[in-house]
């Protein structure tokens, strides 16, 4: 097999609906990253603003594509998770990882499992805990603050202080091999703010885009899998924690004004501008 850079990504296909793996696999694969893909689960829309949609759990298939993985010599450079359906399946991940990623390979983890201060639909702290686990396998951890409050057993606020986002972004540092990741601090005005947090070097940084109030599905699959292609170019953590912001906020921009196009944002009218954004990013 050649030697090029291969990503596997493993999270939910929604059949309609940007996110998980139909933003995954466009934005990671516009870096030139060869990229495979592992659905936890089929679904005919995302389950936000929508009703009846179906679900095909995928779990029994799991570890039965690991054995062919394994039987084919099939090794990834990076294993990147996102929407992952049950706690079963996070046990089988965690046997794909140890078993399909090469040695030196790096693991992202985005634990989408909840926003705005809910969960989405069909999880709970049993689940957030199992997550948790899985967190620390992870060389880059990347939760809202939602989602860290579940992780840490802490109660979710609109607003926290810089203070509070260091004190949760330090206690995330127990969750993760090397590097926190975490979205939301609201502190600097007109802009947001992701802290990056390097256990291994007891660094952390602050890195700022311009805030859009605006919200809308999948934005977390923008910004988790553009952090993840730029990480795999070279970039380091602040840089491609600025660059997946940057190009976030660019894909909201144009979906802004559009009121047909709730499910989503634009990401594919702003793909062909993340040279421009890597370029600007130092």
């Amino acid at each position: 097999m050649s030697e090029t850079t291969k990503i596997l990504t493993i999270q939910d296909i929604s059949c309609f609906g940007q996110c998980s793996i139909t933003v995954a696999l466009p934005i990671v694969s516009a870096f030139g990253i060869e990229t495979a893909i592992l659905p936890s689960a089929v679904l005919s829309t995302h389950t936000s603003g929508f009703t009846d949609f179906t679900v095909r759990d995928l779990t029994e298939d799991l570890p039965e594509i690991r054995k062919h993985w394994e039987k084919e010599e099939i090794t990834f450079d990076a294993i990147y998770t996102g929407f992952i359906a049950s706690i079963e399946q996070l046990d089988y991940i965690k046997d794909i990882i140890a078993s399909r990623l090469k040695d030196d390979g790096l693991v992202f983890v985005d634990p989408a499992m909840a926003d705005h201060g809910e969960f989405y639909n069909g999880f709970d702290q049993e689940f957030a805990d199992a997550m948790g686990e899985l967190c620390k396998l992870g060389d880059f951890i990347l939760p809202n603050t939602t989602e860290a409050c579940y992780i840490l057993h802490k109660p979710w606020k609109e607003e926290f202080s810089r203070e509070e986002m260091l004190e949760m972004a330090n206690e995330l540092a127990e969750y993760t091999k090397r590097y926190v990741i975490l979205k939301g601090d609201t502190n600097e005005k007109g802009k947001l703010g992701m802290i990056v947090l390097d256990k291994l070097k007891s660094t952390c940084e602050i890195v700022y885009n311009d805030r859009i109030d605006y919200v809308s599905h999948g934005t977390g699959d923008v910004f988790a899998s553009s952090f993840v292609g730029s990480t795999m170019i070279g970039k380091t953590p602040a840089q491609a924690a600025k660059i997946a912001g940057e190009f976030t906020k660019m894909a909201i921009e144009k979906t802004i004004g559009d009121e047909s196009h709730t499910y989503g944002v634009k990401f594919e009218q702003v793909i062909l501008q993340l040279s421009d954004i890597l370029d600007s990013v130092d």
